[in-house]
């Protein structure tokens, strides 16, 4: 799908966040306390201008083409090795880059129409300068996802596990709990080994998309935005982890193929440093005036 196909979102206000009722269910359905998703209350009103987001994911066949151009080197080639889902918890893959995703023993050349991953927050910010755009803010790529008002998924407010990459897809069943979730990965790895489980950009379209027609806004890889994490009321007391956060690190919006359906949430909200890059985090670019 070419660089280009941008879909313009008009001006609005819109409440980020989500509603209180939705978190209490929440907290009944899964196994993660309440708290957990406090950071995503209360809702907050923001007014969101014009802009233009890339109805697609960034591919390995674009990010390919922004490093031929201008030699690019991300952190991950930098440093040496990449982080790697191993058998109970992330691992420093030695040679594991956005080219080589799962490790040397992996490729990405019958991928290239699938999301680049291992791209930091800064990586995603050069290639976005190259193409004279930048990063969705994080009001920006939540008003994306739902549209002017609030819904769960952005389709709806219904799951459907054929409407998204995420670990549901795979498994065809219900995964609400890390048990579940580790049965499913252990079976997982033994056919796909250490690549990432990502699909072509926009193969769930149109029935994933969100309501502006912007696909892959759950699931398939994260996505970094520009914005730096902070907590919607900065007065009330959130998990340790959220208050350390704040200010120090970046905002990753959508889930992954490699998440369940409460973490594809268009208001579920993960807090990144900006070096960091794993072989599920992605990006799309955005843009405050009209593409070329």
């Amino acid at each position: 799908m070419p660089r280009d196909h941008a879909i313009a979102i008009p001006a609005g206000k819109i409440l980020l966040g989500s509603p209180g009722e939705h978190l209490d269910d929440l907290a009944c359905e899964q196994h993660y306390d309440r708290e957990w998703f406090e950071d995503e209350e209360p809702q907050n009103h923001a007014d969101v201008q014009t802009f233009w987001i890339d109805a697609h994911l960034i591919t390995n066949a674009e990010f390919l083409e922004f490093t031929q151009a201008v030699g690019y080197v991300t952190a991950a080639e930098r440093r040496g090795f990449g982080l790697v889902y191993g058998e109970v918890y992330w691992e420093e893959v030695e040679g594991a880059s956005w080219r080589y995703p799962g490790g040397p023993g992996d490729t990405i050349e019958a991928r290239m129409d699938h999301p680049v991953v291992h791209v930091s927050y800064y990586d995603a910010v050069a290639f976005a300068d190259w193409v004279g755009k930048r990063l969705p803010t994080e009001a920006e790529w939540e008003y994306a996802a739902h549209g002017p008002e609030w819904r769960c998924w952005p389709w709806g407010n219904t799951w459907d596990p054929d409407r998204a990459n995420c670990v549901e897809y795979w498994s065809g069943c219900s995964i609400s709990d890390p048990d579940a979730w580790r049965s499913w990965w252990v079976e997982h790895r033994k056919s796909w080994g250490n690549r990432p489980a990502t699909t072509p950009v926009g193969c769930f379209s149109p029935r994933g998309d969100s309501p502006f027609g912007v696909t892959d806004m759950a699931g398939n890889v994260s996505e970094w935005t520009g914005s730096s994490y902070s907590l919607y009321d900065p007065n009330r007391s959130y998990l340790p982890n959220y208050e350390v956060a704040a200010g120090r690190y970046r905002v990753i919006r959508g889930g992954s193929w490699m998440n369940f359906r409460y973490q594809l949430r268009t208001s579920e909200r993960f807090a990144a440093d900006p070096t960091y890059s794993n072989l599920s985090v992605g990006f799309r670019c955005a843009s405050g005036e009209r593409p070329a």
